[in-house]
């Protein structure tokens, strides 16, 4: 599995505006959306992104990478763990 490094390296290579956040245990987002496309890994934990228009949903663990296009508007639940991410705005 990649560590944050390795993680944050493959973002700066396809964002800008990088940053990294965190959450506890089965915190909650509520639905929202982003003017620009949204790359996002995941450092560890889990966290579910539901994604209503499309009917699905995304679960990401460590290591894995969401990427999601302007305007889609999504929620999110941290898993039992918390979670830590890496984000960014694609170009």
């Amino acid at each position: 599995m990649a560590g944050r490094e390795d993680l944050l390296r493959r973002l700066e290579a396809e964002a800008h505006s990088c940053y990294s956040w965190s959450n506890g245990p089965d915190y909650e987002y509520a639905a929202h959306s982003h003017g620009y496309r949204k790359i996002l890994y995941c450092v560890s934990g889990s966290i579910r992104f539901d994604l209503p228009a499309q009917g699905r949903a995304i679960e990401l663990a460590a290591g894995q990478r969401l990427d999601l296009p302007p305007g889609t508007v999504h929620s999110a639940q941290v898993g039992p763990d918390g979670v830590t991410c890496i984000e960014g705005q694609g170009t």
